[in-house]
């Protein structure tokens, strides 16, 4: 390159000082500057403008190799996770029949136990949970008592924008070990503690790789489940017997809080993952994409330079002929 730029410089002035001969001097070293000023600032704006090019496609490069592998290891996490969360189904289908959903349930304290993500680059699942959770709030009685339980650091961020006051507990990093039921019994415990009258746990619903659905189930305590019982519910169809009535009621709600909050834990790791490989494999594509847009412009930036290297040659050839 360098060799390349020293003919052009001795072409052009020769160009220069043979058209400029019977002029003064003042005027063969003016057109001479210009003409050496002019080579320089052209090929070092070609320069800089590739070199700023290929630096951006290597970046773009990067970025799609890191994401690729991130798409893999989602999918290999999903397929563990989704192995886990139909074997956990079985456990929460016999409080549904004996119990019901209950969705219009209310007390006077209420808590909702939105189940969010760590980490991000997962899609949308944890804005949908938050926009569901602050929904269920703003339905609810002004008069009943709110508070939220949140699992997951993201649900943490977006909540405290404007349920700062509302927040009684947080629990993060349960993800970084495989989920246990016995850790889900010992967030329920923390749960149990604010003494709600209905609990409310929103989750991702994992329906397929692509597809999940917020879901909200509900949980009451011993003393609702009573009045629900009494007000002719699905508990009212089943025989309870013993002096052990309310012992028994409490354990019951004791075990549904735990298995449901242990489902909705496993079914959201198995959205999140499948979130995440959609996430990962949209962003590889596009990276694919933009590589394709950053190569041809290089390719024509690099065309344009050598075309007009070669046009300045054979003018200056051209020149010297005549």
């Amino acid at each position: 390159m360098l060799r390349k730029g020293g003919q052009n410089l001795l072409t052009r002035m020769r160009v220069v000082e043979s058209a400029c001969a019977s002029g003064p001097s003042s005027t063969l070293g003016g057109g001479i500057q210009n003409a050496v000023s002019s080579m320089d600032g052209s090929e070092g704006s070609r320069g800089v403008s590739t070199l700023a090019v290929k630096q951006r496609m290597r970046s773009v490069g990067n970025i799609q190799k890191i994401t690729s592998a991130m798409k893999m290891v989602a999918a290999s996490k999903m397929r563990n996770a989704q192995a886990a969360t139909e074997q956990c189904r079985g456990m929460q289908e016999p409080f549904l029949k004996m119990l019901g959903d209950l969705p219009n349930a209310s007390g006077e304290k209420n808590v909702t136990v939105p189940v969010t993500t760590d980490k991000g680059l997962c899609g949308a699942i944890n804005t949908m949970i938050c926009k569901y959770t602050r929904a269920s709030m703003q339905v609810a009685n002004p008069e009943e008592e709110q508070m939220i339980v949140i699992l997951g650091e993201k649900g943490k961020s977006q909540l405290q924008r404007d349920r700062r006051k509302k927040i009684v507990a947080t629990v993060a990093d349960t993800q970084k070990t495989a989920l246990t039921f016995p850790q889900a019994c010992s967030i329920a415990e923390e749960i149990l503690k604010t003494e709600y009258d209905v609990a409310r746990i929103v989750f991702n619903r994992f329906v397929s790789a692509i597809s999940q659905k917020p879901t909200i189930a509900t949980v009451l305590s011993p003393d609702s489940l009573e009045k629900e019982a009494e007000a002719g519910g699905s508990l009212d169809k089943y025989e309870i017997e013993g002096p052990g009535r309310a012992e028994l009621l409490q354990n019951l709600a004791e075990f549904h809080l735990a298995t449901s909050l242990y489902t909705a834990m496993l079914e959201n790791n198995c959205s999140e993952q499948s979130s995440r490989m959609s996430a990962m494999e949209n962003s590889t594509k596009n990276a694919g994409e933009m590589l394709g847009k950053l190569t041809l412009t290089y390719n024509r930036t690099r065309q344009a330079s050598i075309t007009t290297e070669l046009i300045e040659i054979i003018s200056g050839a051209t020149a010297l002929e005549g």
